[in-house]
Formats: structure tokens, C-alpha cells, sequence
């Protein structure tokens, strides 16, 4: 038992400086911390680990709780939101000046473009109809959501306090209620040091820039001014909430639109003995929802996996990831039913990943098969909406259907000025959403749909894309990204030189000249091909990193399309 001991004493002398937060690196003991108690040998050993982890959160607390400095990183309200480093970004002080930045954007002198985009009709209509708080399963979570309570309260709002939820589930929850706004404390798949902060305004759906500006500036001014609230706290404003009751009876009233009968579904699963499910929530606030999204009943064709508490989340990237789905594969391919649905759902549930069983299933090609599902076979009219760097096999479903394609920028807002006409939105980052539901990517959606078309067509989902690809072609996405040593503006002017590429011009991709058919520029640069491959490339907005996206029309012509990409990047100065 000595070894681990003086291993555990090492490594808080390593990352530990004492009576000093601000130079101490938690996370990084956390993480060697973990490792240690995953290769324990005995359960002795793995105690010893587990108790150096209890501690080391201690020390993560008392900094959360202590910390009075300003963030390491300015507070920057994004695509979804407000993430940092825990204790270091995220910590009582800040988010208290940021739920603060928040409460200052009901003003009712405030221009109308903002008033607008919030959804209310006055501070006192925001007062009244008040905010859903929330948190994920990351650590500190709920003392963060009570600090947000207190500071709304103390403002006058009434708060609807719905512990640990999901972001999806706190969207409906939200229309359900006829609420002003949400918050959900979660950086959603950041790995275990990653804080983050949510806010949804009355639409239900991820924050307009114009709101995120405002709240950013907001905060900017407040901590600069280091200012506190300056009203008590009203316990009697703060009620806590179902809020998956909320989310259960929302989906219910949408069944008129999307067709998706929840209690149907969730029965015909019981009743259907050639089914099996495997959940793995990766011990995200999923783990909290699966039983009563399943009404309470047991199964042994139901598995839930990873459904206990550990925030470290066993030190691996809680993310709806191929690496991530091996857990689920192996529960799938122990059973003999002739149906199966797996699933990864990331810590806030707004991301999920699929298998059958006999292949995975990513976000493209399931978005596009539901988008065909709910027009062929729910016989609903309508578009389909997809971000830009998403695959094209949605386009041509839609295309082979008559019907229209929206296709936004990256990032879940952008689909908002077509979310009462698309029957399905989705982005390859893993989220969906469709007509009749939220304006926010929700993960029990995905798993709703996904379980309905399983048992409706009686056959896998990757048996039916299958069929779908023999129709409307077949496409073949990856992404990657790169790191580089420019940022921001030089970034952009780097970029930029990719214009000279534009319709009609040659690119060599592997030893074929292709002609460029089509460009599109509203988020990076994108370059389809007159065979439908493509190329985009665009600038991460919150990393030093490139992303390029490809998508080729056969499994080997994904490489030459990276290759183009990582060429392209040499010939405009981005990389050596």
C-alpha cells in the first residue's frame, strides 16, 4: 500500500502550492489522480486513489468558493455560451457578476433589437415569468446554480429550479412554463476541468448574437467595476421544478406536428421483444433522465451504461465519440435480439451518437435518414435544415423529394428563421432537433426518433441508410483540425486567400482535376466539386485551430480531399 501512497504524496507536491490556488494546477493532479485509481489493482489501492481525488476536489472547492480574482480569460458569451476553466474562469464571484451582466439586459430602455431577440415584453414580464436554472454533473455544479438562484431572486425574478438537467430538457421546460429564460451551469462535452454557462432567451433555443454581445459586454463592465449584487436573496421566489415532466408533456403536445407518439413509442419498446437499447450516458445528468424516460419500467433488453456519479468521467473526453461507443458495441453484440439501438449522450445531453449493432451511426446520416423518415414514412412536408459543414446526403434526400434545403453557418441558433418549416435540423457536431420540438439540439429527441424508426421499419437504421444511399448516392464525411500559430483577424486574412478559388476553377484532388461548382462563404470557405465531393475550411471561433470538413463519394477519395485541404493551407501561409 506504500507505493500508491508516496505516488499520491509526489504528485501533490508536484501540482499543489499551499495556501495558493491561482498557482496550483488541480486538473492536471486530477487527471494523473484518475489514472492512478483506473490501473488499481486491489480495492485497497483503488481507495487510497479515490480519497486523493475526494481531496484534491476539496482544494478545487475551497478555490470555486475563495476565489476573488478576476477570470484568467475574459468572459466571452460564444455559439453556446460561456466556458473556462473551473475555479479559475468559472467560480462563485464570476458567476455571480455574470448572472448579474444577465439581470441587466431586461431594461426596458434597452434597444429594440435586443428587447426583441429576449422575447419579453417588459422587465416586470421577465420578473414574472422568471428563469429555469440548471446544472450538469460537472463538480460544483450545484453550488453554482444556487449562487445563480440567489442572485435572480435577489433581483426580483422568480426562479424555477430544476437541479440537474439537460440543456434539452430545460428548453422545453422553458416553453412549457412560458418562462423568460433558461441557464444551464455546463460546458456540455469539454473534458472535467471545463465550467460552462448556458443561457437560452424565451424562444426556447440558443441565444442570439445580439444577446450574447450584451451579456458579454455586461459582464466586461461588472467585473472590471468588481461590483456585487446589491439585493438579498428571496428564498421565496425560488420553486423547484420537473422539469422532464415539462419536457414529457411538451413532446406530447408536439406529436401533432413531428408525429411522435412518446407514450407509443416508449410502450411499443416493452412490448417488443426484438428490440434491444444501450445508453450510455458517459455519467452525464442522462443517467438521472433514462428511467423515467422509460416511464420507470425495467428491461433486461433496456442497458444503461456508465450511469453512476463521477465527475472525473473516468478521465476520458465525455463526448458522443467512435472511441467512446466501444462500451455500447460490446453490451449490443451480447445480445441476440434482431433489432438494436445504441446510443453515446454526452454530459448535457444535447449530443448523441448512434450504432445498430452492425455499424455506427453519425449525426449526417442519421439527420438525413430521419429527415426522409418523418417526410416519407409520417408523410410531413417540408425542408430540411443542416449547418454548412454537414454532409450533403440531406441535400439530396431533400432534392429527390422536391423539396427545399437550408443550409446556416455553423452553430444551433442559426437555424432559427426556418425552425416552423424544417422538419428536421441538425448539425454534424451530433445534435438534432425537429418540427415541433425545441429550437435547441436535444439529445432525448434523437433517441426518441431514432427508437420510433427502429421499431416502425422493423429493420436496423444502417440497413435503411443503406437503402437511402442506393437511391440519392452515397457520401462519405470526415473532419479534422490542426492547431496554428495565428489567430483572429490574421487568421481571416489568411483564409481569404482561398477566394481566388472560386466556380469554374480547377483544384487537383489525388491525380483528377476537379472543377469547382459551387462556393459557399457564410461560415469559411467551402468548395464543392462538379462530382458533389467537397472541402471546407474555417477557423475554430474559440482555439488556435483549423478545422477542415471533406466529404468524398467513396470511401477512398477522403483522404485526396484531406490532403487538398492540408495543401491548400501550405499555399495561403497558414502552415509550413
Amino acid at each position: 500500500m506504500s507505493e500508491p501512497k508516496n505516488s499520491i504524496e509526489a504528485l501533490f507536491s508536484e501540482f499543489v502550492i499551499a495556501d495558493n490556488h491561482r498557482d496550483s494546477d488541480y486538473f492536471s493532479l486530477l487527471r494523473k489522480l484518475v489514472l492512478g485509481r483506473n490501473s488499481s489493482s486491489t480495492d485497497d489501492d483503488y481507495q487510497l486513489w479515490q480519497e486523493a481525488i475526494d481531496k484534491a476536489y476539496s482544494l478545487l472547492d475551497d478555490e470555486i468558493r475563495t476565489n476573488e480574482d478576476k477570470p484568467i480569460t475574459a468572459v466571452k458569451f460564444g455559439t453556446s455560451g460561456w466556458r473556462g476553466l473551473l475555479g479559475k474562469d468559472l467560480f462563485v464571484k464570476s458567476v455571480v457578476q455574470v448572472t448579474m451582466a444577465i439581470c441587466e439586459l431586461y431594461d426596458d430602455s434597452a434597444p429594440t433589437e435586443l428587447r426583441h431577440a429576449l422575447g419579453v415584453k417588459s422587465r416586470q414580464d421577465a420578473l414574472q415569468r422568471g428563469g429555469i436554472i440548471g446544472f450538469d454533473n460537472r463538480f460544483g455544479g450545484e453550488l453554482l446554480g444556487g449562487c445563480v438562484a440567489e442572485v435572480l431572486s435577489g433581483a426580483g425574478f422568480h426562479v424555477h429550479y430544476a437541479g440537474e438537467s439537460s440543456t434539452g430538457v430545460l428548453s422545453a421546460a422553458l416553453l412549457e412554463l412560458n418562462a423568460a429564460f433558461s441557464i444551464n451551469l455546463t460546458p456540455s462535452h469539454n473534458p472535467l476541468e471545463y465550467g460552462g454557462f448556458k443561457f437560452n432567451a424565451a424562444d426556447g433555443g440558443p441565444a442570439a448574437k445580439v444577446i450574447t454581445d450584451r451579456i458579454t459586454a455586461n459582464a466586461g463592465r461588472i467585473i472590471e467595476d468588481d461590483r456585487m449584487p446589491s439585493g438579498a436573496p428571496r428564498p421565496e421566489l425560488v420553486q423547484e421544478v420537473d422539469a422532464l415532466a415539462s419536457w414529457q408533456n411538451f413532446v406530447r403536445k408536439g406529436a401533432s406536428r413531428h408525429k411522435l407518439d412518446y407514450d407509443r413509442i416508449i410502450d411499443d419498446f416493452f412490448k417488443n421483444d426484438s428490440v434491444a437499447i444501450a445508453i450510455d450516458s458517459v455519467h452525464g445528468a442522462s443517467r438521472i433522465h433514462i428511467a423515467p424516460l422509460f416511464k420507470h419500467q425495467e428491461s433486461e433488453r433496456l442497458i444503461t451504461i456508465r450511469d453512476n456519479i463521477d465527475q472525473t468521467f473516468g478521465g476520458i473526453a465525455p463526448e458522443p465519440s467512435p472511441a467512446n461507443m466501444n462500451l455500447v458495441r460490446q453490451a449490443l453484440a451480447e445480445r441476440s435480439e434482431p433489432l438494436k439501438l445504441g446510443m453515446v449522450i454526452d454530459p448535457d445531453a444535447d449530443r448523441i451518437r448512434f450504432t445498430d449493432g452492425l455499424e455506427d451511426i453519425e449525426m449526417n446520416k442519421f439527420g438525413a435518414a430521419a429527415y426522409h423518415y418523418l417526410h416519407e414514412h409520417k408523410k410531413l412536408a417540408g425542408m430540411v435544415a443542416k449547418s454548412v459543414a454537414t454532409s450533403n446526403f440531406a441535400n439530396a434526400i431533400a432534392r429527390g423529394l422536391g423539396e427545399e434545403i437550408f443550409e446556416s453557418r455553423v452553430g444551433f441558433k442559426e437555424f432559427k428563421p426556418v425552425i416552423d418549416r424544417a422538419l428536421v435540423f441538425f448539425e454534424e457536431s451530433d445534435g438534432i432537433s425537429i418540427i415541433g420540438h425545441t429550437p435547441e439540439k436535444d439529445a432525448y429527441i434523437g433517441l426518441l426518433l431514432a427508437l420510433d424508426m427502429t421499431i416502425s421499419l422493423n429493420t436496423p437504421l444502417s440497413v435503411y441508410i443503406k437503402k437511402l444511399e442506393e437511391k440519392f448516392g452515397a457520401f462519405y464525411p470526415e473532419r479534422a483540425a490542426i492547431e496554428v500559430d495565428i489567430q483572429g483577424a490574421e487568421l481571416q486574412n489568411a483564409l481569404a486567400r482561398l477566394e481566388k478559388y472560386q466556380k469554374g476553377s480547377s483544384i487537383l484532388v489525388g491525380d483528377r482535376e476537379l472543377t469547382v461548382s459551387e462556393v459557399i462563404d457564410i461560415d469559411g470557405y467551402k468548395m464543392i466539386m462538379e462530382d458533389g465531393s467537397w472541402l471546407m475550411i474555417r477557423p475554430s471561433g474559440t482555439e488556435p485551430k483549423v478545422r477542415f470538413y471533406v466529404e468524398a463519394r467513396t470511401p477512398e477519395a477522403k483522404e485526396e480531399l484531406f490532403n487538398t485541404a492540408r495543401r491548400l493551407l501550405v499555399e495561403v501561409g497558414i502552415t509550413a
